[in-house]
């Protein structure tokens, strides 16, 4: 499964020429400056640079002008998953935690990784349980000792 990766989204038009503001996701621009593409080849990306308030400013080829670029606004910048660079033992992408089952050690269902948050301290996995009620799980070796391409396993003490 090669599913589409988010790493920024259009924000805006930035000027007349055709720039665009963008909302970064990633790791900042080097996350973007390694893809020539977005969106299945859609979108050629010809410049970047910071916007220097933790976004950037970006041309795409197929952007002529600013009425073209603000017609883009909400536009995610996509690439396939498998594109994205290869993780050391231990990592992960959010993309590829999010939507996984959380259950116990010994199999019990516990609900859905629906997000994942980072409020400095390490990231956090937000849990939506079978009753729809949610759970915030810090992502430590403790709360979550392991986690596969299916599922992640949540010690049960760390939902209440």
């Amino acid at each position: 499964m090669d599913k589409p990766v988010t790493l920024a989204a259009i924000s805006g038009a930035h000027g007349v020429t055709g720039e665009v503001r963008l909302k970064l996701f990633g790791e900042g621009i080097d996350a973007l400056t390694r893809y020539e593409s977005f969106n299945g080849g859609t979108l050629t990306l010809r410049k970047i640079r910071s916007d220097n308030k933790g976004g950037a400013v970006a041309r795409f080829a197929e952007i002529p002008d600013r009425t073209a670029a603000e017609k883009m606004r909400g536009t995610p910048l996509t690439v396939p998953r498998s594109a994205m660079p290869a993780l050391a033992e231990g990592e992960y992408y959010h993309a590829d935690i999010i939507g996984l089952a959380a259950v116990s050690p010994s199999g019990e269902h516990l609900g859905t990784v629906v997000g994942i948050e980072n409020y400095g301290a390490g990231d956090v996995l937000e849990i939506e349980g079978p009753d729809r009620r949610r759970a915030m799980v810090p992502m430590t070796t403790e709360a979550v000792p392991e986690w596969n391409d299916q599922k992640v396993v949540i010690d049960p003490a760390f939902l209440a």
